[in-house]
């Protein structure tokens, strides 16, 4: 199998410095105020499209590129994809089912040539993360209070939508497929197998970036798990980085970056909330308090990559990135050899 040129780069230069991904693109839509003719654009649909953000890489690239280049601008060495709900199940509700493909080709290259415009200005190189969502469907949980043995979606079809996103994503000039905001586990490990088919298939190593989101200050993701059980359970991917994104602000959040940092064998990424959302919904934390948060991981060596999610903008990034700036990388964990397995929470059984 033909090894990933981007996933040497990145490795390189994580081993340098604690590098930047980008922050929320919920967050920096909403300050352009769109109406629904923004989001339709020509396309004939027939339910209302506004709130439809994915459909934007079609209908107004220009937005998209332009909050793309202005984290690039902040210091972002990573810049994702806005795919978040650029799949086949959730683009159901917006009856866009059939633009699936064209919609992660699309945002793909405009992430591309924006990452790749950047490197060349300056010979630093930039990467594209091809984000794929969670979707709005739970393989481990019944949405039926009645029948708790009811799925709403069967772990093989869940997979396909999966697999389908990602060789588009890649198509389009995704260097990794990150796996985001997984509330639950089983549905992360669709995705890990859906870019294994993908990368079988074109004998070439897909890196993967998986990140969970805990649900409560317990560090448990929807279906359950612990942050040491989750990472149990997709370990075996060995992603190219492993941590949390979403949740709460980075001062919350921090007794769980500690868990994971101190466990995986993996670079650890982590991009939270710029806070906690105030009584409207909105976002209140000063870029420079999210940066002293972040100061604190960087000079107890808790992370390798770090970032924002929602809540967060360009200013949120570049107060990240001057807070990480001169500050030595997290050393990657070394774990003993043991049998590790996981229920809701892990079991080691030693060496």
């Amino acid at each position: 199998m033909t090894p990933s040129p981007a996933s040497a780069v990145f490795r390189a230069e994580a081993a340098k410095r604690v590098l930047i991904t980008d922050g929320a693109f919920g967050t920096m839509i909403q300050t352009y105020k769109l109406q629904e003719a923004d989001y339709r654009g020509t396309y004939d649909l027939k339910l209302d499209q506004k709130g439809n953000n994915d459909l934007l890489v079609l209908t107004r690239p220009d937005v998209v590129d332009a909050i793309t280049r202005q984290y690039l601008d902040a210091g972002s060495d990573i810049v994702s994809t806005n795919t978040f709900n650029a799949n086949t199940i959730s683009q159901e509700d917006y009856a866009a089912v059939h633009l699936v493909r064209e919609m992660n080709l699309a945002a793909a290259a405009i992430a591309r040539k924006a990452a790749d415009d950047y490197a060349a200005k300056d010979g630093r190189p930039r990467f594209v993360a091809g984000a794929i969502g969670p979707t709005n469907k739970t393989l481990s949980l019944s949405p039926d209070v009645n029948d708790p043995g009811y799925r709403a979606i069967e772990y093989d079809v869940l997979k396909d939508v999966y697999k389908d996103q990602a060789g588009a994503l890649l198509d389009g000039g995704a260097d990794f497929i990150l796996i985001e905001t997984v509330f639950d586990t089983l549905n992360c490990k669709a995705a890990i197998m859906a870019v294994k088919e993908v990368e079988e298939e074109r004998g070439t190593e897909i890196p993967v970036m998986i990140s969970m989101t805990v649900t409560d200050m317990s560090g448990r993701n929807l279906s359950g798990h612990s942050v040491e059980a989750f990472w149990s359970s997709v370990r075996h991917a060995r992603p190219l980085t492993i941590g949390l994104n979403c949740a709460f602000g980075a001062d919350l959040l921090r007794p769980h970056v500690q868990v994971i940092s101190q466990i995986a064998d993996a670079l650890v990424m982590i991009y939270p909330n710029a806070g906690l959302p105030n009584d409207l919904g909105a976002y209140d934390e000063l870029p420079e308090t999210t940066g002293g948060f972040i100061r604190e991981w960087v000079e107890q060596g808790l992370v390798n990559v770090v970032g924002g999610c929602c809540g967060s903008t360009p200013p949120h990034i570049a107060a990240m990135a001057k807070a990480v700036a001169g500050f030595p990388p997290r050393k990657i964990s070394s774990p003993k050899p043991a049998m590790r397995l996981a229920g809701l929470d892990p079991f080691e059984v030693a060496a």
